[in-house]
């Protein structure tokens, strides 16, 4: 179907590998763009994108996005975004602010939902209030600290002004901004589009209104749309809502070429450690390239093969050489291509280094590349980064993003450069022009020297830790807002606290929420579509086979019962797992099994995993998962591989075993900040199930110390050899525990598969049925709080609760939705400055459990925490609110995954009592579910005496906390 008259058809696609058509229109009036991606799929997404130039790090992009979902012409109320969030079946809302794109994506399966979404977010974006007090509230302000009294101190607040303290606070975010703000000295990317915090208070509320009026107009608006809604449909409502109040005018704003380097830069800097770790062994060293525009798609193509070539597997020559250096520790996380910067960046280095050691690591990495220019790469290396560019390109996603979003995401990088948008979606055209270059010997070896060696845009960034650098910013915070507060006069003081006394007053109005659209629970689908396979045994083993729409995929698990083993043993299974598809196999050493991977699939993997059963919290299953995906056409081989994998691992390579542990430390140490409300919340559960126990032993900051201590103590020979006897002990456990198979793919191909498969495991012992692992656990109540080096804090409660096939289960689901719409949000994000805050209940815990995110506050988080639940029962509550709470949890619920994750949900949860039988009737009482029987539920299970507490904080916070917990140092 052809879009309205208002838009021009330029051109349409198809792009059989993806089973869609691309289309792509532009609205005559105003040059507005419009990419349809029309699919025969019912999850239809829509984004709308700006180009976004930001000039400084106040974060001007970012905070506009942030207050733009604050209220707008046809919806004045202050809090649409998340007032929509609860009055909607979604499967994503949310809003990002790139380097230098700002765009509002949304999806949904219910077309009424759709369209709600669509007017909501077109009048968000193009007719928004930003209103002042609004500004204040996501952006920045200064408050006394004693509301109303002129002579206490003035404080930062904000959400945004906390969620970049919370970013900063990772030395990765800083070392990425450091890279970039030197990489390109004179262009946008030298700012910190998200805001730096020490700038942020710079912005005013006259500059965010200039820089929307010139950026947010549909003659710099990308309309980006998928799924099986024409594109007519969509335009007749751009037309309506939006192209109509617009004429076209012109941009005086783009992202020009960087001015190149005549000759290579070295930059010295420094980052945040907290006062008690040593800085030894801390410094971060990347050597970075610019590289040409993301808008030639031949370019971009050619840059990820040369990265690919030289990084993705540690038989990789980079990063093998960064690997086995003993200048560092393990490859830098900055490792690979950036392709979404207009022009692209390279990196690589080293974490874990140390400062005089720059020069050294600068001339490894170019040895390394001398050497690939001297001799090449082996042309079975070459293709195998041409099959995962075709294995990724094939595999229908949809397990963190919606499918259509990715492809959106994908298009939209060149497209608000002024590129080709179809490029990045139809690539066989280009991975032919590639096969065909790497038949070149040469080819790779001049692509090495014209892109990295004789590229004099390069720079070398050593990035050392600062044990006085967080104090140092405190104080100049704090010094900042002394001078500020001595330069007021008594009117101006008067106006700090006449604006805070409005902000509060704004942020207790009830708004009317019917002036926004609905979906109402009748149309709530009452059954829930759920994956069935069929089982039928391979080689002597259970299996278990589903028919799901992959695109010519194949996967394949392993599932295996952890049998009952050594206390030690038990705490070093995560490592075991991580370690499993990174060793050698039999004859083969690790770099051989690394190239063989990366030939026949798309990755294989291990990982440990533990739930609760449905009906019985005392009662966990542990497992052991071995993954793999490959092409259909590979199947025999990845079958193969993972049969080596499971029964030839070996941990002699005692060097390999210490370079993963360092990369698994990093990669623990690097998330503390990006995860650490979910920290906060293990720490709290883990006295309350048997499952959450071991959770926060394999997974929480329990974990992270314990890798760290690992860490440490590998420096030692013995304790090195020791290590790999622990892991090849456990090994020899494993290959004897019972197990299954589970395998997904169309249906056509699974004849095929099945018999390779067969023939691959013949011979193999099965698994003996036997003693398995369970938690060594006593139910207790705690109070912990984890100190490490973060500028925000993460708070946490948790109260033990039911399993999940109680009667009560689903009401406390519902709960949760119902504290954080009715009062957590405004309380904790609003009113507190957090990034995020809410509460919910976790089955596998079996417990509820409230957590705030990137927040200023402690104690007075904590003790929100309870007047929520005062709130709860001296309230009288709209039915509103519940249907609202309800479905938000249906939305969860019904969320789609990709083909293949959906059945191995289905295989795994039904392995815990999760039967489909067993979700649908959880589902139907989430549907009937009464504001009493939420009352009830929070009466019976949430007495704050029983509560366990659980912070993560630095070392100053906890020092003025005046809860008693019991601290411990990551």
């Amino acid at each position: 179907m052809a879009g309205t008259p208002a838009f021009q058809l330029l051109r349409k696609i198809p792009v059989s590998a993806l089973n869609l058509e691309v289309q792509e229109y532009r609205h005559t009036r105003t040059g507005a763009r419009h990419l349809h991606l029309a699919a025969d799929d019912d999850n239809n997404a829509f984004l709308v994108a700006f180009l976004t130039v930001p000039s400084d790090s106040t974060g001007v992009a970012h905070i506009l996005e942030h207050t733009a979902l604050c209220g707008s012409r046809r919806y004045p109320v202050r809090d649409p975004f998340f007032m929509m969030t609860r009055r909607s079946l979604n499967t994503f809302m949310n809003a990002f602010t790139a380097s230098d794109w700002t765009a509002y994506p949304f999806a949904s399966r219910n077309r009424k939902d759709y369209f709600n979404l669509l007017d909501v977010y077109l009048d968000a974006a193009f007719f928004p209030t930003l209103d002042e007090l609004d500004f204040s509230q996501e952006g920045h302000r200064v408050e006394f600290a004693e509301a109303g009294n002129p002579e206490s101190e003035l404080v930062y607040k904000g959400v945004v002004f906390n969620e970049m303290k919370g970013a900063m606070s990772s030395p990765v975010s800083t070392l990425w901004q450091q890279f970039t703000e030197n990489l390109y000295p004179s262009i946008t990317y030298h700012h910190n589009s998200g805001g730096d915090p020490r700038v942020i208070p710079d912005l005013s509320w006259q500059q965010l209104k200039q820089f929307h009026a010139r950026h947010y107009h549909p003659s710099n608006a990308l309309f980006m749309t998928y799924g099986d809604i024409p594109a007519a449909e969509v335009q007749e409502r751009f037309s309506q809502q939006v192209l109509g109040d617009f004429k076209a005018i012109d941009l005086d704003f783009a992202v020009p070429d960087e001015q190149r380097f005549t000759t290579p830069k070295t930059v010295e800097s420094v980052y945040a450690l907290g006062h008690d770790e040593d800085p030894k062994q801390k410094t971060h060293i990347v050597v970075g390239w610019l590289l040409g525009r993301n808008t030639d798609q031949h370019s971009v193509f050619e840059a990820a093969l040369l990265s690919g070539a030289l990084l993705d597997n540690s038989a990789s020559p980079l990063r093998l050489a960064l690997e086995t250096s003993d200048l560092g520790t393990a490859p830098s996380p900055l490792c690979g291509l950036e392709d979404s910067l207009r022009e692209m960046a390279f990196a690589c280095g080293l974490e874990g280094s140390e400062p005089d050691r720059g020069e050294a690591v600068e001339a490894l990495i170019l040895e390394t590349l001398q050497q690939v220019a001297e001799n090449g790469i082996a042309q079975d290396d070459l293709e195998s980064v041409l099959h995962q560019f075709e294995l990724s390109r094939r595999e229908v996603g949809g397990d963190r993003l919606p499918y259509g979003l990715q492809l959106m995401l994908s298009a939209l990088t060149p497209a608000v450069h002024g590129g080709d948008p179809v490029a990045p979606l139809d690539i066989d055209g280009e991975l032919v022009r590639l096969r065909q270059s790497i038949q070149d010997p040469d080819y790779i070896k001049n692509l090495v020297r014209t892109a990295l060696l004789d590229n004099p845009h390069r720079i070398r960034l050593v990035m050392r830790p600062d044990p006085a650098l967080a104090d140092t910013e405190v104080k100049a915070e704090q010094a900042r807002l002394r001078q500020q507060l001595a330069a007021m006069s008594e009117a101006d003081k008067t106006v700090v606290i006449e604006h805070t006394a409005a902000l509060a007053e704004r942020q207790a109005q009830t708004d009317d929420p019917e002036l926004l659209p609905k979906v109402e629970l009748a149309d709530v689908p009452r059954k829930l579509v759920i994956p069935s396979g069929f089982n039928e045994p391979v080689g002597g083993m259970p299996a278990s086979w589903f028919d799901q729409a992959t695109n010519g995929l194949v996967y394949q698990q392993l599932v295996v019962e952890l049998p009952k083993l050594a206390p030690d043993l038990v705490e070093q299974l995560p490592l075991y797992a991580a370690c499993l598809t990174e060793v050698g196999c039999g004859e083969h050493d690790y770099l051989a099994m690394q190239q063989r991977q990366a030939a026949v699939t798309g990755g294989i993997h291990a990982s440990i995993r533990v739930r609760s059963q449905a009906d019985d919290l005392t009662q966990s299953r542990a497992s052991l998962v071995l993954s793999g995906k490959a092409l259909v056409r590979k199947h025999g081989q990845l079958s193969e591989l993972l049969h080596r994998t499971f029964s030839e691992a070996r941990f002699d390579e005692l060097e390999r075993l210490r370079e993963l542990t360092a990369q698994i430390r990093g990669a623990a140490e690097m998330g503390i900040t990006d995860h650490g409300h979910v920290l906060a919340m293990s720490a709290a559960c883990a006295g309350l199930s048997p499952a959450a126990a071991l959770s926060e032993r394999w997974d929480g900051l329990t974990a992270v110390r314990q890798i760290k201590q690992l860490d440490d103590a590998l420096n030692s020979p013995t304790a090195l050899k020791a290590l790999g006897e622990q892991l090849a002990e456990i090994h020899g456990h494993i290959m004897t525990a019972p197990r299954q198979f589970l395998v997904v793919s169309e249906s056509q191909y699974q004849d095929d598969i099945i018999m390779p498969l067969a023939q691959c495991w013949l011979g193999t012992p099965a698994g003996n049925p036997g003693n398995l692992l369970t938690a060594e656990f006593a139910n207790r109540q705690s109070a912990i709080a984890w100190q490490t080096n973060t500028q925000v804090n993460f708070c946490a409660k948790a109260y033990p609760a039911v399993p999940y096939s109680h009667q009560d289960a689903p009401p406390l689901g519902v709960l949760g939705g119902l504290l954080r719409n009715g009062y957590l949000h405004t309380a904790i994000r609003e009113k507190g400055g957090a990034y995020g805050g809410g509460a919910g209940y976790d089955s596998d815990a079996g417990a509820f459990r409230f957590y705030s995110y990137r927040d200023p506050r402690l104690s007075e988080t904590l003790e929100d925490f309870d007047r929520a639940l005062e709130w709860l029962q001296q309230t009288n509550h709209p039915n509103r609110l519940v249907d609202e709470a309800i479905l938000g949890v249906i939305s969860g619920i019904d969320k789609p995954s990709s083909p293949a994750g959906e059945a191995q949900q289905a295989f795994h949860l039904a392995r815990h009592g999760r039967t489909p039988e067993v979700r649908r009737a959880f589902r139907n009482r989430v549907l009937d579910t009464s504001m009493a029987d939420l009352q009830r539920v929070a009466n019976t299970y949430l007495d704050p005496v029983r509560a366990s507490i659980g912070v993560v904080s630095n070392e100053q916070q906890l020092d003025r906390l005046q809860l008693k917990l019991d601290r411990q140092q990551v």
